[in-house]
């Protein structure tokens, strides 16, 4: 069953093996990292994937992240990642780029059923890390893995509990800079790590991108061209 009919969940699909992560970088010409985000391409990079960063140059138009009426959380970050990996499609296409995978995620945080998105200032980062202090919460991380007009989704769902913040421990945190583009107000591979009382789930999906559903989902969109090809010859 192709992953895109599976709604919002991770693939269940076969181990990976030393062959499997030799094929990431050899069934694709090229792979695009359609995020700004260091913490995407350092986790890219961790399990050996090259790639090649595509994303808006000053001025371009990018995603629009407002969620919608009505719209839950889980369905917010697929739809925000798809819409990444469209719209990273659409720049290669136009700068004219060798054709490739493109690589789009979205992370979003969920305390209760209120999703917490980047801080706009120090103030709503502290609103926020008040909120997580001393209760479980959710972090949801969906990627996306684009060729052509084929696209695959999954999304990664982890639960993390936050020891009780006072108000100097979330203050010295604002001030170090970590809380100001990251979903929920904070960064789990950071000073952040001090708050995690525990974790269930995907530590890279709560960096923001989950590296099994990643490396599955290159996989399956890999095969499903090969397959494409084999019908056309």
């Amino acid at each position: 069953m192709p992953l895109a009919k599976q709604r919002y969940t991770t693939p269940l699909l076969h181990s990976l093996t030393r062959a499997d992560f030799s094929m990431l970088n050899t069934a694709s010409p090229v792979i695009y990292l359609a995020s700004a985000s260091p913490r995407r391409g350092e986790l890219l990079a961790q399990i050996g994937v090259a790639f090649r960063l595509l994303v808006p140059h000053p001025g371009e138009p990018e995603v629009d992240e407002s969620v919608q009426c009505n719209e839950h959380a889980d369905a917010y970050v697929v739809r925000l990642a798809r819409a990444k990996a469209a719209a990273g499609e659409a720049r290669r296409q136009l700068r004219h780029l060798p054709s490739g995978l493109i690589i789009a995620a979205d992370t979003t945080v969920v305390i209760d059923t209120t999703i917490l998105g980047k801080p706009h200032d120090h103030a709503d980062a502290a609103r926020m890390l008040r909120l997580l202090s001393g209760r479980e919460h959710r972090v949801l991380t969906a990627v996306a893995v684009q060729r052509a007009t084929h696209t695959e989704v999954a999304l990664s769902d982890s639960r993390v509990r936050f020891c009780t913040l006072n108000d100097d421990l979330i203050n010295q945190y604002i001030v170090s800079g970590e809380a100001n583009d990251k979903a929920g107000a904070y960064g789990i591979q950071g000073r952040a790590a001090q708050f995690i009382q525990h974790l269930s789930g995907s530590y890279s999906g709560v960096m923001g991108l989950p590296l099994f559903e990643t490396t599955q989902l290159i996989q399956h969109v890999c095969a499903y061209r090969a397959t494409k090809e084999t019908v056309h010859e």
